[in-house]
């Protein structure tokens, strides 16, 4: 191969183990993207998974920032060289992909590509991907520089780099297809779950509400005659009623959002905040910086964390400003949510009885191999912290 047998085999053997490391499909899709395009010295490199109305239900980068990808805008649609390896199923070599007939141009901000090599990534007879690399760099060994200037007439690209590509094409739809099975397993097992929860739900929230109803009813034929039972009935209302509403929330706070999986965990909390932010009359604030994709079972416990403080700031803390951070550290990853609100002495709070959430916080942390810290003060406001260590 054109790095030479050793190297060559040593950067496939490392590529291909990076691969099998992950079971989430956005995850093998960002490894089989980098590993590519550091695979076979291109400057950028992209995979894109078609839908089935013309366009991609992911389409994954490498080599492009994430101001520039914002600036590109829009999701590519099925056009041109795209569609050709997607309908076609065939290897993509061009010296110049802005001269071949089949060029429909990009948007303004797009980088330039030049020298081209692309390959379908396939499941049997099922194209399941498109895997492309554009601006090849100067062999390995050479000091760093951009794109080799090239002959009009030669590409930059050469057979060797095709056989590579195509190898490493082979074991990403191995991989690929192993995520989708684990996630359509995962959703069989959260279906079940959810199944389960109904069943739960009806039982256990139904009787509450039941009685509920008998309860309202007996203070209403009481009101007249006996005013004291009636207000002792309609004090149980109130307590059938939170017992409800409690278990309700513990049923559904087990459910992993559909979110969660489709936008990522920045996203997710992103969304969930800004809709906070609007319902409260509280300031509520995110920021999240330089966080990478975690295993699914931290980012879950991560939103769960932040859901709970969340809560308990927004509605027993009195605060006006509520800020959330989410900051990369290491591999892992560390939530902050802040409060200026009344604060407490957690001591105090845990020998009255009173968790305000926090043992389940801590069990989350715990349960993701993480580790969660509470600093408050009566006065002072609130700080949780929440550190996960990453993949």
């Amino acid at each position: 191969m054109s790095h030479g047998p050793r190297s060559g085999l040593a950067a496939v053997s490392s590529a291909l183990l990076a691969m099998s490391r992950h079971l989430e499909v956005r995850d093998v899709l960002k490894t089989i993207v980098a590993s590519a395009r550091e695979l076979l010295d291109a400057q950028y490199a992209a995979l894109g998974v078609p839908d089935d109305h013309g366009g991609f239900a992911q389409f994954v980068v490498d080599g492009v920032s994430e101001e520039q990808w914002k600036a590109i805008g829009p999701l590519p649609r099925q056009h041109g060289i795209l569609a050709a390896m997607l309908h076609e199923a065939r290897a993509e070599r061009l010296a110049d992909v802005r001269k071949d007939p089949r060029f429909e141009g990009w948007p303004s901000a797009h980088p330039d590509l030049v020298d081209f090599l692309g390959l379908p990534i396939r499941d049997g007879e099922e194209v399941i991907g498109a895997l492309f690399l554009a601006n090849k760099l100067r062999p390995v060994g050479d000091p760093p520089h951009p794109p080799c200037p090239k002959p009009e007439d030669s590409c930059g690209f050469t057979a060797d780099d095709e056989e590579l590509l195509g190898i490493l094409a082979q074991h990403a739809a191995i991989a690929l297809t192993n995520a989708r099975l684990y996630e359509r397993s995962r959703e069989l097992t959260i279906a079940e779950e959810r199944s389960r929860l109904a069943h739960e739900l009806h039982d256990a929230v139904s009787q509450k509400l039941f009685s509920l109803r008998l309860t309202a009813q007996a203070a209403t034929r009481l009101v007249d005659r006996d005013p004291s039972r009636a207000k002792g009935e309609l004090q149980q209302v109130a307590a059938l009623a939170a017992e409800a509403a409690d278990e309700l929330r513990a049923a559904v706070v087990e459910l992993r959002p559909a979110a969660l999986d489709e936008d990522g965990l920045v996203a997710t909390l992103r969304t969930q905040i800004q809709v906070l932010d609007r319902a409260h009359s509280a300031r509520v604030t995110f920021a999240g910086r330089g966080v990478k994709a975690l295993p699914a079972s931290q980012e879950e416990a991560v939103l769960r964390v932040a859901q709970e403080a969340l809560h308990n700031a927004l509605r027993h803390s009195g605060a006006d400003h509520v800020d959330v951070t989410l900051d990369r550290r290491g591999s892992g990853a560390v939530l902050r949510v802040t409060d200026d609100g009344s604060g407490f002495d957690p001591h105090a709070v845990r020998r009255a009885g009173r968790h305000l959430g926090l043992v389940s916080m801590r069990d989350r942390a715990s349960g993701a191999g993480g580790t969660l810290t509470v600093e408050s003060a009566p006065g002072k406001g609130t700080t949780i912290e929440m550190e996960v260590p990453g993949g």
